[in-house]
C-alpha cells in the first residue's frame, strides 16, 4: 500500500468555518473521485499532546496500490482538479500544503 499524506496548516481563526465548510464540501469529494484511491482518511488535527495549540489544521491519508498508482491518479481529471483545488484553498486562506508519500507496512503490536 502506497499511502499519501496532504498535511494543511492552520489557518487564520476568522477564517475556519470558511475553510471546513469549503474543505468538506468541495475538496474532499474531489480527492474522493480521484480513480485509483482505495480508501481517504481525513482527520481534523485540533489537538496536541501537550499545552501548545496544533500547529496542523488538516492531515488527510490518500490509499493507493503502489506509486504508480498514485502518478496515475494525480495525471488523470480528476487528480489535476483537486490539485487545482488546493492550490485555491491555499492561495484563498493562506494555509500551506505539504504533500508526502511512501510506502506503508503493518507491523505487530505488542509481545
Amino acid at each position: 500500500m502506497y499511502k499519501l499524506f496532504a498535511v494543511w496548516t492552520n489557518p487564520e481563526p476568522e477564517d475556519v468555518e470558511a475553510f471546513e465548510r469549503h474543505y468538506t464540501e468541495v475538496h474532499a469529494p474531489l480527492a474522493a473521485s480521484i480513480p485509483g484511491v482505495r480508501r481517504m482518511v481525513l482527520t481534523r488535527t485540533a489537538d496536541a499532546l501537550g499545552e501548545e495549540p496544533s500547529p496542523l489544521h488538516r492531515i488527510t491519508e490518500l490509499w493507493f496500490d503502489d506509486e504508480e498508482a498514485l502518478a496515475v491518479a494525480a495525471a488523470s481529471a480528476e487528480g489535476q482538479a483537486t490539485i487545482a483545488d488546493a492550490a485555491a484553498l491555499a492561495e484563498r486562506f493562506g494555509v500551506e500544503l505539504t504533500s508526502t508519500g511512501g510506502t506503508a507496512v503493518e507491523q505487530p503490536l505488542g509481545a
